[in-house]
């Protein structure tokens, strides 16, 4: 069975981006579906897949990273509001393929994703 997973790493800081929420949905025309919700490890992964099982099937998702709220608990001071605060990555997943796997880099301005493996 497929599954979707991801990281976070902190560019700004060159370490795992830990303890951030993400939140996965499912779109659905204009409308969002909340799918899962978790916070990173220490390792900046989740413990398991954001998505599997009966669960993982073709269709346009978005994932939500909280980094300004990370940020905030690291003590960086961020402009209010800030230039980044929930980063939004929306994206296609054809359930033919098994593993999709969505990286975030970030720092306070920036960030950047691809799709991994």
């Amino acid at each position: 069975m497929g599954r979707l997973t991801t990281h976070v790493l902190d560019a700004a800081h060159g370490c795992p981006g830990s303890n951030i929420k993400i939140e996965l949905y499912r779109v659905q025309g204009d409308s969002l579906a909340l799918v899962a919700s978790q916070h990173t490890n220490a390792d900046g992964r989740c413990d398991a897949p954001l998505l599997e099982g009966g669960d993982y099937r073709s269709g346009v998702y978005q994932l939500q990273f909280s980094a300004g709220d990370y940020y905030r608990a690291r003590g960086v001071q961020l402009a209010e509001p800030a230039f980044l605060d929930v980063v939004v990555l929306r994206f296609g997943i054809s359930a033919e393929q098994d593993h999709y796997h969505v990286p975030l880099l970030i720092s306070p301005y920036s960030y950047s994703t691809y799709r991994g493996s």
